[in-house]
């Protein structure tokens, strides 16, 4: 049933379509109608799309329901929450205050937020706005410590607070790329401190309201009411849906409360600079530059980057039950803009589907396995060789390869295509391991190419069965004063789990000798004294590499 379409008066949903879609092609119409029949209904919730060709609208329209309480449909003007999707935003911010010469994005941050703990070496705003910063994403901390994102009111307050107590940094700033929306939280920080003025109220007179973007704020105060605002949702069984909404008031690193028609507003000015000039341009599509020379992906805020072999900029966004994907295609003059109420939603991939509709030509064919190089042929003896664990000598991070079905794979991912007998191709993607053969090795080391920053080997390690007395060193109770908790490692049933204040229990599941599993904990590791006592307890995350818990002594 098309919720949007036959459940709104015409008079109002004549209002909200684009003059332009009468032009568009009935074909491509039905294209991206069945891309989002799953949620085209009125017992789910579902999305609102809009594409811009040349900075006019030529499509817009939305799918499934704002608020299945009220029994309230999605429209194009439905506001949603646009997650990541709200970085470029704040970059943009910070952008303008450099080009008014009040800041600059090579200054050491603790000019700024002097909250910031002195590492050793600078941290500056470029680094922040790349992902570059080294900075532990106060997130995953907060969700160490059992308060993960919407289990509390969370502040600016709480991210200075928990980003004072941090000892360490996950690497030298500039060594690599790992996101982290600590940089965007004090990104909005230094706006407000510099500018004078809140951070929303800076982006509402300098970016909002010159741009005629009228139903875009930001989530700075989660209590407000927002009249047309899509409620988010999480998927618990097929047909079944429960509320999922960001229960706090940081923003800067998500957080905007916009449409679809607005941020193809401000793509648009991505491609013509009408606010901030060619500068501005620049700055915001300027890639960060790793120290070892090599450029990334990201610039401000935004992925630049090809898909299909076609010149993208774009960005994802996730928070809570809310999804959004905003792309542009130069080249071609097409911007897309995707928001969604329900987490289930893979919003780049969805995106990017109805990219392709009015890619057309210029993506069919791509990403095919023509323009990927030619496998090699080896023996299967040769491949099943190197299956097993490995682990990464710099982070611990372990790394499985299986044998199956006469394929070398991942265990976590895709199969592994042999170019040579020392390089392979994990899957279709520009991801490349090389195999080096050391002399009384049973395996070789893999050494892993990384866009994102340095190498990473990868050492073969024996599987680990520990003993009862293995498990009993271990025991004891570990503090962290970077996130202030404490876990408990005990033996129960023959196991090792940890606990923590108030009632958590994490099963450990053992990977290679004094690392363990921890679900999503993430990686356990036991570091030992020189005379082989186990003396702390490291946890290593996607956005946290290795938080310390000494061992406390009784």
């Amino acid at each position: 049933m098309k919720t949007s379409r036959f459940f709104l008066p015409l008079v109002v949903l004549a209002a909200f379509l684009p003059v332009g879609l009468a032009q568009q092609p009935a074909g491509e119409i039905a294209q991206v109608d069945r891309l989002f029949e799953r949620w085209d209904s009125t017992r789910t919730p579902g999305c609102a799309v809009a594409v811009a060709r040349d900075g006019h609208t030529v499509f817009s329209r939305a799918y499934g329901m704002a608020d299945l309480e009220q029994g309230t449909v999605n429209t194009p003007a439905t506001i949603f929450e646009a997650g990541s999707v709200s970085k470029q935003f704040t970059a943009a911010a910070v952008v303008l205050l450099s080009l008014e010469g009040k800041l600059s994005l090579d200054d050491d941050v603790r000019q700024y937020v002097p909250e910031l703990p002195d590492h050793g070496v600078p941290i500056t705003i470029r680094h922040m706005m790349t992902h570059t910063s080294g900075l532990r994403d106060w997130g995953n901390v907060a969700g160490i410590a059992g308060w993960g994102r919407t289990t509390r009111v969370h502040t600016h307050a709480h991210v200075l607070d928990i980003v004072s107590r941090q000892r360490a940094l996950n690497f030298p700033p500039g060594r690599e790329y790992s996101y982290s929306n600590t940089g965007y939280n004090l990104l909005a920080v230094i706006v407000g401190r510099v500018s004078g003025m809140s951070f929303a109220e800076f982006t509402r007179k300098r970016i909002f309201e010159p741009l005629g973007m009228t139903r875009t704020q930001w989530r700075d105060d989660f209590q407000r009411v927002v009249k047309g605002r899509a409620t988010a949702y999480e998927t618990r069984r097929e047909g079944e849906f429960a509320t999922n909404m960001p229960f706090e008031n940081v923003h800067g690193n998500g957080g905007l409360l916009t449409t679809v028609g607005d941020l193809l507003i401000w793509t648009q000015n991505l491609e013509t600079g009408k606010l901030g000039g060619p500068e501005f341009l620049e700055a915001m599509h300027r890639q960060g530059r790793l120290n070892n020379g090599r450029t990334i992906t990201y610039a401000a805020g935004l992925r630049v980057e090809k898909y299909k072999g076609v010149p993208e900029v774009s960005h994802t966004g996730s928070t809570a039950g809310y999804r959004a994907f905003l792309t542009r295609y130069p080249e071609q003059r097409l911007a897309v803009a995707l928001l969604c109420n329900v987490g289930s939603v893979n919003s780049g991939g969805l995106g990017h589907q109805v990219a392709d509709v009015f890619l057309g030509e210029a993506v069919s064919g791509a990403g095919g396995q023509a323009d990927l190089p030619k496998a090699a042929t080896l023996p299967q003896g040769e491949l099943s060789a190197k299956a097993g664990l490995y682990r990464d000598t710099s982070t611990g991070e372990p790394l499985r390869l299986v044998f199956r079905d006469g394929e070398l794979r991942l265990e976590r991912g895709g199969a592994l295509i042999p170019l040579s007998a020392a390089e392979f191709r994990v899957g279709t993607s520009g991801r490349r391991l090389m195999f080096e053969t050391s002399q009384g090795e049973i395996r070789p080391r893999i050494r892993e190419v990384r866009e994102s920053g340095e190498d990473s080997v990868y050492e073969p390690v024996p599987e680990f069965t520990p003993t009862a007395a293995e498990l009993a060193a271990y025991a004891g109770e570990y503090y962290s004063p970077d996130a202030e908790t404490a876990l408990v490692a005990a033996v129960e049933e023959g196991k090792l789990v940890l606990r923590r204040r108030p009632d958590t229990r994490i099963a450990l599941a053992p990977v290679y000798k004094d690392a363990f599993s921890g679900g999503s904990l993430g990686l356990i590791r036991f570091l030992r004294h020189a005379n082989g006592r186990v003396m702390e307890l490291s946890v290593r995350q996607d956005r946290v590499y290795d938080l310390r818990f000494g061992r406390v002594q009784k």
